[in-house]
Parts: C-alpha cells; sequence; structure tokens
C-alpha cells in the first residue's frame, strides 16, 4: 500500500478526541497532543510516522509543517501559518510564540488528516466577542436624519450604512440617491 492509500485509511480511521475544556467559555476542543495520542496507535498499524517541524517566516508568523512519512521513505506534509499576538496582554513573548506554536502544530496535523475543525469549538469560540445587533433603520428611526446628514456631508458611505444598519431594498435605494 503507497503512503496516499495509507494515509486515506488513517484519515478515515482518526478519532482525535476533544481532551481539553476551556473554563472560561465552558467548551471542548481538541490539542495537538489529542491529535498526536490518537495517531500512535494508526502509526504502528500501518508502519508510518508524524514529524513537526516549525519555522518562523518573519517577524510574529510562525509557519508549522506536519509530515507523515512510511518506511518505504515516502512522505506527505501539510503546513499552516499562524500569527502571533504581539499586544496580546498578560503573557511573555515566550508565551506568546508558545501559543502560536500550539495553535499552528493543531490546524497543521488538522490539515494533513483532514480533521473538520467546524466542528471543533475553537472554531465557533467568539471569546466574548458577539457582533453586535445592527438597529434596522428606517425612514421613521431616530438615526435615520443623522445617516442623511452624513451620506450628504460625505462623511459616510451607503456601504458604511448597510455596515451598521439593516436597511430595506427600498429604503437603500432612496440613501443611494442622495
Amino acid at each position: 500500500m503507497n503512503l496516499r492509500e495509507t494515509l486515506s485509511n488513517i484519515q478515515n480511521e482518526l478519532k482525535a478526541k476533544k481532551g481539553q475544556t476551556n473554563a472560561f467559555g465552558k467548551y471542548s476542543y481538541r490539542s495537538a497532543e489529542d491529535v498526536l495520542e490518537a495517531l500512535k496507535p494508526l502509526n504502528q498499524k500501518y508502519n508510518t510516522y508524524v514529524v513537526i517541524t516549525e519555522s518562523l517566516l518573519a517577524e510574529g508568523v510562525l509557519q508549522s509543517e506536519a509530515t507523515i512519512s512510511n518506511i518505504d521513505g515516502e512522505s506527505i506534509s501539510a503546513n499552516a501559518i499562524v500569527g502571533i499576538d504581539m499586544n496580546q496582554k498578560g503573557m511573555s513573548l515566550p508565551q506568546k510564540y508558545g501559543s502560536a506554536s500550539s495553535y499552528g502544530k493543531k490546524y497543521a496535523l488538522g490539515n494533513l488528516f483532514a480533521i473538520d475543525n467546524t466542528a471543533d469549538a475553537d472554531a465557533l469560540n467568539k471569546h466574548g466577542k458577539e457582533a453586535p445587533k445592527k438597529e434596522s433603520l428606517t425612514e421613521s428611526s431616530s438615526s435615520y436624519v443623522k445617516v442623511v446628514t452624513a451620506l450628504k456631508s460625505g462623511s459616510a458611505t451607503v456601504d458604511q450604512v448597510q455596515s451598521k444598519f439593516n436597511v430595506s431594498p427600498e429604503l437603500l435605494t432612496k440613501l443611494k440617491s442622495i
């Protein structure tokens, strides 16, 4: 069996549990370590091994590469590129790089083993930053006069108005004619 067939089998058989819990967000997620732990029996079964390497592409940008290889010398790799939030409060510089490294490893493994991250709470978590609900703009709303004034003065565009308000198609046509 060639490595592509083996990788396909591993992708189908791999079940990486979400072994970590975010106490603040109250959700479970999987870490790179969870994926690697789930891979060990499959690596043994298919005579493969996985190596993760990292490189600094630029200041604040890490690339993680996950590579699966077999005993015949074949290998297949997948990458993940992550930015390092240098403005993250409460973390030292090594912690910032370590956090980005963990994230990059997880996503490189996810890319290689076709792990669907959309089902992962990490992909769905808004970290307390829910998008504010938009106000509906009508001709009778208190904001309407301000919007018209801003459009007439050029201090706002129709696109900006749409990003801030829910606007009916009829009112949108009227605003575009201002």
